[in-house]
């Protein structure tokens, strides 16, 4: 395992993240994983052992159980030697079906969840409580909050930070502007900023390359790609002559990808992997483990035998032109205005030292 800072800040993480979404199973999200807490410890002992020492959570995994069950299961691991990260933005104890009065009166209140001040109090107090901690390392924000100012979310995040309930600060699924506008309002008011981008990444799903990924380097951010397997297509369990029951991407079809051109990336990787006798999801965390923009890659197992699969991608090294066959047939399509810029910028800096 090797360790990478996370972006300009002086913070060492493992290459690989284990990511705990699969641990509870409460309400929608049994069908990603339903770990009970026996399990949820030995997959985190297996993974430390290994060398990984950043983990990732949510209050909303499971409503809160992932959380309980990470705090109860990293109890006996050297905390200093551990990176633990959660969110906060979601509704807690969402329903499905025949809601109770008080779950409707719950999930109506637009107070328990997003980002204003009052919710990221309460939730990072709640998250500390469930996780059985004094701090998190890293406390990200899950999501935009179109209904609370920046300026109200980033001086409530640094007053986290500066209480010492969580050392940085990052995000997950911002556009490139709305990232770009918090760097500048943290910048003008002295305040703690965001350092690492926890977005969607996959070989089969590149689009962060259009936009974040330049943002991303120009601003020193670290880059920490969930579902690197696409939910679960690029384990290698599903080709064109069908899909594999029981996985998760057969019940649950996310994230978005076009499946014709992933067909076609399998392809190149199953190639590649019968060559080197291991697995398609192997060379596709590998590919993303060979990408200097990425510090860290988000895994997720239900078994032992997953976790340890995922984590034998750390040694498999890609060639050149193993690089240029996988970024070949994975290569994005042109779009505006990147295709002009290319075109009108791509002399300008030859001859200049």
């Amino acid at each position: 395992m090797r360790y990478r800072k996370l972006g300009r800040t002086g913070l060492a993480v493992s290459e690989i993240c284990l990511g705990t979404m699969t641990f509870g199973g409460d309400g929608i999200w049994k069908v990603i994983g339903a770990l009970e807490q026996e399990a949820c410890t030995q997959l985190v002992k297996a993974a430390f052992d290994r060398g990984v020492t950043f983990i990732d959570t949510a209050d909303v995994y499971s409503n809160g159980v992932s959380e309980r069950a990470l705090g109860q299961a990293i109890k006996g691991l050297p905390r200093d030697e551990l990176v633990i990260a959660t969110k906060v933005f979601g509704r807690m104890g969402a329903y499905e079906s025949n809601p109770t009065p008080e779950q409707k009166r719950r999930y109506a209140n637009s107070n328990l969840w997003g980002l204003s001040r009052k919710h990221v109090f309460d939730a990072i107090d709640a998250s500390l409580e469930r996780l059985d901690l004094d701090y998190v390392d890293l406390y990200q924000v899950h999501s935009f909050d179109p209904a609370t100012p920046l300026e109200e979310t980033l001086e409530a995040l640094d007053e986290v930070v500066k209480s010492g309930r969580a050392r940085y600060i990052g995000l997950c699924n911002y556009a490139a502007w709305q990232i770009a506008k918090a760097l500048g309002v943290s910048e003008r008011h002295g305040l703690a900023r965001y350092e690492s981008l926890q977005m969607y990444y996959s070989i089969a799903g590149r689009d962060l390359e259009r936009e974040v990924v330049p943002l991303a380097k120009d601003q020193d951010l670290a880059i920490l790609p969930w579902s690197p397997l696409a939910g679960g297509f690029l384990s290698g369990k599903f080709t064109r002559n069908g899909s594999a029951e029981g996985a998760r991407r057969a019940a649950f079809d996310f994230p978005p990808i076009d499946k014709e051109k992933a067909y076609d990336i399998i392809d190149v990787m199953k190639e590649l992997g019968d060559a080197r006798g291991v697995s398609v999801a192997q060379i596709a965390l590998s590919w993303l483990l060979h990408q200097k923009h990425v510090t860290s890659v988000i895994i997720g197992a239900r078994t032992e035998a997953q976790l340890s699969d995922n984590l034998a991608a750390v040694t498999v090294e890609l060639s050149s032109d193993d690089l240029k066959r996988l970024d070949d047939v994975s290569r994005l399509r042109p779009e505006y205005p990147g295709w002009m810029l290319e075109r009108q910028g791509g002399d300008r800096l030859s001859g200049l030292s």
